[in-house]
């Protein structure tokens, strides 16, 4: 029918637009924005409106994009794209993480360099330069996603305007008096040799042995002289499953408020919590014990014990982070290994800060005879010790949960080194405050940040490697003390704007510091440099005022931030805490998180498994837009599931989606909307049920973009496509586009209507279905008052709630359950083998009451509805057999259809052979030819 119907009105057949090789089509849609300059003319064209920010979350500049990226950088095009569409000014300014060291081990393994022999500025300047390669290369690559941006104006973390204001950040913060050097136990790893924070730590199981170890008294302070024991008898029984640490012991932990029993055994006597006893007598094997006595934590404090094989006290604490979790109550503590330990320490006075450990990893002078040992080899050594000295009282393997470097992802120890921190305890409760203003999208993105911040200890800010921004603090060359001063701050951060952080490098600290500056303490006028840079999450950290301040057309604090749920950690808390610090004030107003990706058996996806997809892979075989209907076809909040089973099966809803389009732009080729567009009031019911359709789908849209529930957005339109468009509305009205005459009132209200459709579906579109959208408009025709260039330059549909009547809507839900009930027929009918196609079957309806009234009134329209040669409608007293009974109580008889079949319209008719001049057609269609 649409072939025949094609060649009468001259449509062309073999060039239709729309063709689904999306991997070729789409670099040409790329190209011409970017030659014909959209974002800017979008920006232009919005100008006057609303801001809307959306701060973008920097990726690391060392390798190409992966699918964490292509999803995160979607959602935030999509966002961008809609707001543009909704009222709103939304620039897009995209930035990278340009420091750090990902990018010093992906320089240190591609490139071979040794940043050791090369030296600082050397060695910083290939860092540099590779990182402005990936730059280059992951832009290129998110560009071809279809993202908007202002590519020329993106900001990278090694800016020297950005560096300049991440000083001044930190200058406000140690003016505040937030900023602190201090020997404290930090994460620390071997292998990369620098201090780690707690968003680059992950956690791993590991096998481990587990100790039980005897700690002799050496001093009871009286409190066992009334049992007659010998306190060299008595031992105080420690767990722990960092052996390596035990060189580090100084003191051990009870609860004060804990009972701790004095057990008998083995002819020794051992210090246990009271409700541990029986589980450390059975991990020692014995079976006979008894309880001696009974004492407080309280009551046991300052006793005085021996290190097992260090000639060194071990003094008897309380603190209150002792549990009954596991162990024995007695808790091993090595300041210099454990942030736990430290605070429990620094109660009291007179203990030493051990640290036996060195920056990688090999035990020193402080470890006795295990010097030179590397710390997890020396595990062995320790245990086999203890048990020659009788001082193991047992020994268990066990699988725990560790924390590993997120970049070698080897295990990290606890180590106490001189860092410089920021306090976070004098802030948390302003960013506790901050938080509960902010919108967490999810919900529980609130609580999950609010525990974070108030579990966080202080910030540990320095980092001992080469590639980042330098820490702007100078020492004196007499006394040692720290020169943190307004003027030296601001010296620095002018330095850093005009040459960049390498200058520091380069720059004697005289040539640095205003002339005449003096050592506070002294009054010296020679000065050293810091040789620590900043943790790159201070950097990144500081981008509020790094790119809110400094790019024009944007404003503090931003709307939105949008990143993966391991950002809580990461980024969305470093950003609020130096925001706190600094400003006061959070720098969003919103965060939204993101899922993490999975294959399609919900496992995390990851090089090692070999279960990663690359989005470079998939645009190449099935294009960017159907990598973004996937981003916004699930609950994005979740983690999400890819493969390239489900991206098959998103290419069908793709097509869907697609065709329908297409179909519409092959009917609406002679239609000029500015001349041939019908009034409302005089389309046909049918098409005015359409419209309403197309406006509730805009409304429900419209209200998920605005909330950021894209998959409802995907889900809405492609079933509108389907169930409302191509199951329904454009399969009736074929009979109309394809028999009546070309300009026929007729044919004209359906393609007012198929426009309307269009117009509206490519703007609802286009945010998500970039270059898609981009297509159809370019084929489409417009009406003067619209951007006809490109689609974003317009507005996002409106919905017409004005149309709307609940009696209309009702009389038209029960036409569609009625065709429902037919369709159903015509199945039973056609597998039958009484009908072929259904123009092929005349129907029989039996209905009473409401029902007949409706149907009967209508029984002409009937027959286009349900895509048959004739209907009639009939009482249910009339009904005598052979009928289906509908969900609607209707009875339906199908028969072959009466006539001939006409050609041009492929309905049954007894009017086929009584035209001379058409004998092969049907009244109708003879009607319509002769008036041609």
């Amino acid at each position: 029918m649409a072939e025949d119907y094609g060649k009468t009105l001259n449509l062309p057949q073999t060039d239709f637009p729309m063709r689904a090789n999306l991997p070729q089509r789409e670099p040409e849609t790329l190209k011409k924005w970017q030659d014909e300059d959209m974002y800017e003319k979008l920006m232009d064209s919005n100008e006057g409106k609303p801001l809307f920010i959306l701060h973008d979350g920097p990726p690391y500049a060392n390798g190409d994009m992966h699918m964490g990226h292509a999803l995160n950088k979607t959602l935030k095009d999509v966002i961008t794209r809609f707001k543009n569409m909704d009222g709103y000014k939304a620039p897009y300014i995209h930035g990278w993480d340009t420091h750090g060291l990902p990018i010093e081990r992906q320089v240190i393994k591609m490139l071979g360099v040794n940043r050791h022999e090369a030296g600082v500025v050397k060695f910083r300047d290939i860092c540099r330069d590779f990182a402005l390669k990936q730059v280059e290369n992951q832009k290129t690559q998110i560009k071809r996603l279809g993202a908007l941006g202002d590519w020329d104006n993106s900001y990278i973390t090694l800016d020297p305007k950005f560096e300049a204001k991440q000083i001044e950040i930190f200058g406000e913060m140690a003016k505040r008096g937030y900023i602190y050097k201090g020997l404290k136990p930090i994460y620390w790893c071997t292998d990369c040799e620098t201090a780690l924070a707690e968003a680059e730590i992950e956690y791993q199981e590991d096998k481990t042995n587990s100790i039980y170890v005897k700690f002799r008294v050496t001093d009871d302070n009286g409190v066992f002289q009334n049992t007659g024991i010998d306190k060299n008898d008595i031992y105080f029984v420690i767990w722990t499953t960092t052996t390596w640490t035990l060189p580090g012991n100084v003191a051990i932990a009870l609860n004060p408020d804990f009972s701790y029993s004095l057990v008998k055994a083995n002819g020794e006597y051992y210090v246990i919590a009271k409700e541990l006893v029986d589980t450390v007598m059975q991990a020692g094997s014995i079976t006979k014990y008894e309880e001696v006595a009974v004492y407080t934590g309280k009551e046991l404090e300052l006793i005085r014990c021996a290190h097992p094989f260090l000639d060194r006290e071990s003094l008897v604490i309380n603190g209150d982070h002792v549990t009954l979790d596991a162990g024995t109550g007695c808790v091993h503590t090595a300041p210099g290994h454990g942030a736990e330990d430290y605070v429990a320490c620094r109660n009291y006075k007179d203990i030493p800060i051990i640290v036996p450990v060195d920056g990688k990893g090999y035990l020193n002078e402080l470890a006795g005879e295990f010097k030179g040992l590397y710390y997890e080899k020396s595990n062995a050594k320790i245990i086999e010790k203890l048990k020659e000295i009788n001082a193991l009282y047992a020994i268990e393997e066990i699988i725990h949960q560790y924390p590993h470097c997120w970049r070698c992802h080897q295990p990290i120890v606890f180590r106490a080194t001189e860092q410089w921190f920021a306090s976070v305890d004098d802030i948390k409760d302003d960013a506790v405050e901050a938080i509960k203003k902010v919108q967490w999208i999810p919900k529980w993105g609130e609580d999950r940040i609010t525990g974070m911040v108030l579990d966080r200890t202080d910030w540990c800010i320095s980092r001992q490697r080469t590639w980042g921004v330098p820490i702007p603090i100078f020492y004196c060359k007499e006394c040692g003390k720290e020169l943190i001063t307004e003027e030296s701050i601001q010296a620095v951060a002018n330095l850093f704007r005009e040459k960049g952080s390498t200058a520091w490098y380069e720059t004697d600290a005289k040539d640095i510091l205003p002339e005449g500056t003096k050592c506070p303490a002294c009054g010296c006028t020679e000065f050293t440099k810091e040789q620590d840079i900043m943790d790159v999450w201070f950097d990144s950290g500081s981008s509020h005022a790094g790119v809110l301040d400094v790019k024009p057309g944007l404003r503090f604090p931003a709307d939105l931030y949008l990143e993966g749920n391991d950002q809580y950690r990461g980024w969305f808390q470093s950003s609020l805490l130096t925001s706190i610090a600094a400003r006061g004030v959070a720098p969003y107003k919103t965060v939204i998180t993101h899922g993490m990706i999975v294959d399609d058996s919900g496992d995390k996806m990851s090089k090692s498994k070999g279960n990663g997809i690359s989005p470079q892979d998939i645009i190449e075989k099935y294009g960017a837009d159907l990598l973004r209907l996937w981003v916004v076809s699930a609950d994005y909040k979740t983690d999400m599931r890819i493969s390239d089973g489900i991206l098959k099966q998103l290419s069908e809803s793709y097509r869907k989606i697609r065709n329908t389009a297409r179909y519409i732009l092959g009917n609406i080729h002679d239609f000029n909307p500015n001349t041939d567009m019908m009034e409302f009031s005089d389309l046909q019911e049918i098409d005015k049920w359409a419209l309403i359709r197309l406006s509730k789908l805009t409304e429900k849209v419209l209200a998920a973009y605005r909330a950021y529930e894209f998959h409802i957005v995907q889900h809405a339109i492609h079933n509108f496509c389907i169930v409302d468009m191509s199951n329904f509305y454009l399969d009736v009205i074929k009979d109309r586009l394809y028999t009546q005459k070309a300009n026929s009132p007729a044919r004209r209200a359906a393609q007012t209507t198929m426009y309307k459709i269009l117009d509206a579906l490519v703007k609802l579109l286009a945010p998500v279905l970039a270059y898609t959208a981009e297509e159809i408009w370019s084929f489409m025709p417009h009406t003067d008052k619209e951007n006809q260039e490109f689609v974003l330059l317009n507005d996002m549909p409106k919905p017409t709630p004005e149309l709307y009547d609940e009696a209309f809507e009702a009389k038209w839900d029960q036409i569609l359950a009625v065709k429902a009930d037919v369709s159903k027929a015509l199945e039973n009918a056609r597998a039958a083998k009484v009908i072929g196609h259904s123009l092929g079957a005349d129907v029989e309806i039996f209905a009473d009451g409401a029902l007949y009234d409706l149907l009967s009134g209508m029984k002409d329209d009937l027959v286009t509805y349900f895509i048959v040669s004739d209907v009639s409608v009939k009482p249910v007293s009339e009904a005598n057999g052979g009928t289906h009974t509908g969900e609607t109580g209707i009875q339906v008889r199908v028969t072959q259809a009466e006539g001939e079949k006409c050609e041009r319209c492929w309905m049954f008719s007894k009017t086929v052979g009584q035209f001379h001049d058409h004998p092969t057609l049907c009244a109708r269609c003879a009607s319509v030819l002769k008036e041609d």
